[in-house]
């Protein structure tokens, strides 16, 4: 059978119609395709966020419980050092008294001294108010006077002049 142009034209539209059906029908087919594609990936997206979130929590966990852990070692450091500081403190206290007592023993030996040096002054200086002007002063008080020398015999001078300065040089010794 023959077929005219106008059933040609009509075969090739229908061909054209059932094509584009055929396009539309795989656009559709792609549309949907994606549609599920995309709601894949966003499912996995949101899974792995949600997955990173936990993650990201349980290290800001982590984190917090070393900074509390910090804070802990912080707090018992800074206990030692405040107990140490004490200790040191009341141990220079008691080296402080220590040595305060030493230097207030050592204060009344040296006034003990002194007072027994005074004590002793004050009797000897009682004792010579005491003693009379014409009791013999100890020899420690006696002080030395010069002595005079009398001149040597060189045969010119006179005997008797010799003899004379010796008198008088030994009644002045």
């Amino acid at each position: 059978m023959v077929n005219t142009r106008s059933q040609t034209k009509m075969a090739e539209n229908a061909d054209l119609l059932a094509l584009l059906a055929d396009l539309k029908k795989g656009q559709e087919e792609m549309r949907k395709g994606q549609e599920e594609i995309k709601s894949q990936l966003q499912t996995h997206v949101d899974s792995q966020v949600g997955e990173i979130k936990d993650h990201v929590n349980i290290c800001i966990e982590k984190i917090e419980e070393d900074v509390q852990g910090v804070k802990r070692d912080i707090g018992e450091v800074k206990g030692e050092v405040q107990r140490k500081i004490e200790e040191v403190k009341s141990e220079v206290q008691g080296k402080i008294e220590e040595e305060k007592g030493e230097v207030q023993r050592m204060i009344e030996e040296v006034k003990n001294k002194v007072q027994g040096k005074i004590s002793d002054v004050e009797k000897r200086l009682s004792d010579l108010e005491i003693r009379p002007d014409n009791f013999p002063v100890s020899p420690l008080v006696m002080y030395s006077r010069p002595t005079a020398k009398s001149p040597t015999f060189d045969g010119q001078t006179s005997w008797t002049v010799l003899k004379t300065q010796f008198d008088v040089v030994s009644s002045a010794n």
